[in-house]
């Protein structure tokens, strides 16, 4: 990005003031991106010629590690200027991630008042919908009517996070009702709020989770959403553009983990590599202990493994058939849990399906197994006078692997959800593993059964 039509300009002491009239000319999100590609020296220069209201703005856009190194980089005066005039849920959101020592020295910055608000908010579960929201809202009573209304958001609507709601409310704070904008826009001066008020209206709770809170969002479509307690009073509102943060986190964790890596709590090229490879090892030495299951199982089955060598040639192609299958339900399965399609009662549902899945799945690629030996012996004598043996072990095995890796894999994120812990931890490598013990035992249990008398 360039400066006043300037690419790569390099910002120093001696420049500055000359761009200093086009740095508060971008928009927040514009300037976040210079920043963010821009030396710790020169993000000083930035954040010293902005005007505060664009620097709390800028810094609420700019990634986490670079938020850190901007208020490390500033003085104390104007970090704490910084600090105040950031958003109550955007504040509590940076200050949640610092070590606690760190957070704790950076609220002495603040105002008494913003420090009150911003420990209420900390004060909250972590992951809560509490944690998220803003106490800044414009609340209005039904007995007004629309000019009152109006006039009392041109009074206070600068303060408030939004003003495209509007929230009804009575004498003891309990929200009756919430409006948009445009109805009040549309509605004559003179009607009361009562007049086009129909209490109908969503809520969040202050503790409910937050990744509830996206999937609410995400079904009633809406662009803030507020906040109530257990009495039903109103305590603030949450904004779309938190639970799109939210929203993308726990996708990029849930990716992480069903690829088997442990969440990253900073970006791939700013994590210590000492962190990575910890965060990467953990998850590699569980999956290799696993691993070493198959080869004990496969250590069983020596002895058939030594009289039908043919067998051996199968054995990859098998355990991976049912590993595919279980990783692609799994996927499946947790996905469509994170969007809310899939509740833990429907379990029945899910392994249903998954069933005849399994056996379709499996029917296609044992069909596929059978007709490549069958092929194979127009062409040469590997699988000797029993290849059609050989071929109905192929079949039957896909079909039974494939069945048991479909089932697993839809099984264990519902089985995860149930005793309360992640489903993305049911990860990619995770089901692969499990199948590939299990694959082994089916396809030589599948084995014996076909062939006994014959090469067995």
């Amino acid at each position: 990005m360039s400066i006043n039509g300037t690419p790569g300009v390099i910002l120093t002491p001696q420049n500055i003031e000359l761009y200093k009239p086009a740095l508060n000319a971008y928009s927040p999100a514009d300037l976040a991106d210079l920043a963010a590609n821009k030396t710790s020296s020169e993000r000083t220069l930035i954040f010293n010629s902005i005007s505060p209201q664009l620097a709390a703005s800028t810094f609420e856009y700019l990634p986490f590690y670079v938020q850190k190194e901007v208020l490390n980089a500033l003085p104390s005066s104007q970090a704490a200027v910084l600090l105040n005039n950031l958003s109550p849920d955007d504040r509590t959101a940076f200050l949640e991630e610092l070590p606690t020592d760190v957070s704790n020295q950076l609220l002495k910055y603040l105002t008494p008042e913003e420090r009150s608000l911003t420990l209420k908010l900390l004060g909250y579960p972590e992951g809560s919908v509490g944690r998220l929201m803003s106490p800044d809202y414009i609340a209005v009573k039904m007995d007004w009517t629309i000019k009152e209304v109006l006039d009392y958001i041109r009074a206070h609507g600068r303060d408030s996070e939004t003003i495209n709601v509007i929230y009804v409310v009575d004498d003891q704070g309990k929200l009756i009702d919430d409006l948009r904008i445009r109805e009040l826009l549309l509605a004559p001066f003179d009607a009361t709020i009562a007049d086009i008020a129909d209490s109908k209206f969503i809520t969040l709770s202050v503790t409910e989770d937050e990744e509830k809170a996206v999937n609410v969002f995400r079904k009633y479509n809406r662009v803030a959403l507020p906040v109530v307690d257990n009495r039903g009073i109103l305590l603030g509102l949450v904004t779309i553009d938190d639970i799109l943060h939210v929203a993308e986190k726990e996708n990029t964790e849930d990716m992480q983990k069903i690829g088997g890596v442990e969440a990253l709590d900073e970006p791939y090229m700013q994590i210590p590599f000492l962190t990575l490879m910890r965060k990467r090892a953990s998850w590699l030495v569980i999956l290799f202990l696993g691993e070493m299951l198959t080869a004990s199982a496969m250590g069983f089955f020596s002895d058939e493994i030594s009289k039908a060598v043919v067998l051996a040639l199968f054995l990859p192609l098998i355990i991976s058939s049912g590993g595919n299958a279980g990783s692609q339900a799994s996927t499946l399965i947790i996905r469509a849990m994170a969007l809310g399609e899939v509740t833990l009662k429907d379990y029945w549902r899910v392994m249903r399906r998954e069933i005849l899945s399994g056996l379709f799945l499996g029917l296609v690629l044992g069909c596929i197994g059978f007709l490549r030996v069958s092929a194979w012996t127009l062409f040469t004598d590997i699988y000797g006078v029993h290849w059609l043996l050989i071929a109905l072990t192929i079949f039957f095995s896909l079909i039974g692997v494939v069945l048991w890796g479909t089932l697993m894999g839809s099984m264990l994120p519902l089985v995860l959800k149930f005793f309360r812990i992640d489903p993305a931890t049911s990860s990619t490598p995770t089901v692969a593993t499990l199948v590939d013990v299990t694959g082994v035992i089916i396809y030589f249990s599948i084995a014996l059964f076909i062939l006994q008398g014959t090469l067995l």
